[in-house]
């Protein structure tokens, strides 16, 4: 039977809380109290974003679909918001605004996948995103050489970068735009630093898709920077065999990281790092740290 339960005077039915959704017994009810520990950090990072998800309500090694339409059973007062999928069509996705959404998404098991852009302006990215992925036998330890190359490059041009784990192998780099720019101009941008961070580092870094040439290099993924690509959000879980979560981390950790399990954290970490040093993404939200999109240039 569901467990009933009032969160913010939004009533919500909790089911099958003693589930196990990781082989090492990790339940559902533990990705539950996950979501509201984390949740004063998570729900701005969330807010405005349309949401997608990624569900796995059976467990990591059951079925996994990713859903994106606001699904049947969808309590009123949860947010919703119609955003473009092409030039002719619309749909209508979450908006997680508040602590009573982001429980009752968190009750449909899924990691939380959200745009570059928000729903009022869905053209406009106020942020950029690299996701590094390594390819065996390199490893998130490549991924930090590759990450300080391009905080660097991206410093040169006036911009500031944020970097969290991806949850999974690797890392992902954010950087705060303000003005917000057009999501293909972003594109161009982040496609121009990828390359240039491949010629400057040719045995490291790859910027093409082909999975042939990533085996001991760092992929340098600009394509979520497109309007219609998600990224994982901070703090969500992954649906890897253990609870890992996508951690922001600073820039010592990245500088000292020599061990890929030095930036591997899973969720009963999160709440003592948050004691420690709150929100290290905290920046990404800050219009006063945004700057304008640069001018592309010879990479």
């Amino acid at each position: 039977m569901p467990v009933i339960t009032e969160v913010e005077g939004r009533r919500l039915a909790l089911s099958n809380l003693e589930k196990v959704l990781y082989p090492g017994g990790f339940t559902k009810a533990e990705a539950l109290h996950h979501h509201a520990a984390v949740a004063p950090a998570l729900l701005p990072h969330l807010r405005d974003r349309p949401l997608s998800l990624l569900r796995y309500p059976d467990g990591v090694t059951g079925e996994h679909f990713f859903a994106k339409n606001v699904p049947p059973g969808t309590p009123v007062w949860v947010t919703t918001h119609e955003v473009p999928r092409s030039a002719e069509k619309t749909a209508r996705q979450i908006l997680v605004q508040d602590l009573p959404t982001l429980m009752w998404v968190a009750n449909l098991v899924a990691e939380l996948h959200t745009p570059q852009w928000k729903a009022a302006s869905p053209a406009l990215a106020d942020r950029l995103v690299f996701d590094l992925d390594p390819g065996a036998p390199a490893t998130v330890v490549e991924c930090c050489r590759v990450a300080r190359w391009l905080r660097e490059r991206l410093a040169g041009d006036g911009l500031e970068a944020y970097a969290k784990t991806s949850g999974s192998k690797g890392l992902h780099l954010l950087v705060p735009l303000e003005p917000p720019a057009p999501s293909r101009e972003v594109t161009s941008y982040a496609k121009a630093l990828a390359v240039a961070a491949a010629r400057a580092l040719p045995r490291l870094v790859v910027y093409r898709m082909s999975r042939s040439l990533r085996p001991g290099r760092v992929f340098v993924d600009f394509s979520q920077n497109a309007a219609a690509k998600t990224t994982a959000a901070p703090y969500t879980l992954r649906a890897r065999e253990t609870p890992t979560v996508s951690a922001p981390v600073g820039w010592a950790e990245v500088e000292a990281c020599t061990a890929p399990d030095q930036l591997s954290f899973e969720a009963d970490a999160m709440p003592g790092r948050l004691e420690r040093h709150g929100d290290l993404l905290a920046g990404l939200l800050d219009p006063g740290r945004g700057r304008p999109l640069p001018a592309l240039r010879e990479p």
